[in-house]
């Protein structure tokens, strides 16, 4: 992904709200799951990492990415952006 692409996407994310939250339950299998099916439907969502989870930020989305094969987008506090393009339809 190029430096303009990712531009792109982080414009698109600062309107978005989280629509996970990752709290002392760390991530599970239940949360990959739902945060794979978000990025099916929507492509770009926003996750927050509470401050009861043992995780940083950075982490959870550097977990997260590798098991969807998704994009980080963008890291700030507690909150990172994901991006996985759709599949194709047949």
């Amino acid at each position: 992904m190029t430096g303009a692409e990712r531009a792109v996407f982080r414009k698109a994310a600062n309107s978005l709200k989280p629509i996970f939250q990752i709290g002392k339950e760390d991530i599970g299998e239940n949360l990959v799951r739902s945060v794979d099916e978000a990025l099916i439907k929507r492509e770009l969502i926003k996750l927050a990492v509470l401050e009861t989870s043992t995780l940083t930020a950075r982490d959870a989305a550097g977990r997260l990415s590798e098991a969807l094969n998704a994009e980080i987008i963008q890291c700030i506090g507690r909150k990172f952006v994901l991006y996985r393009q759709k599949p194709e339809e047949e």
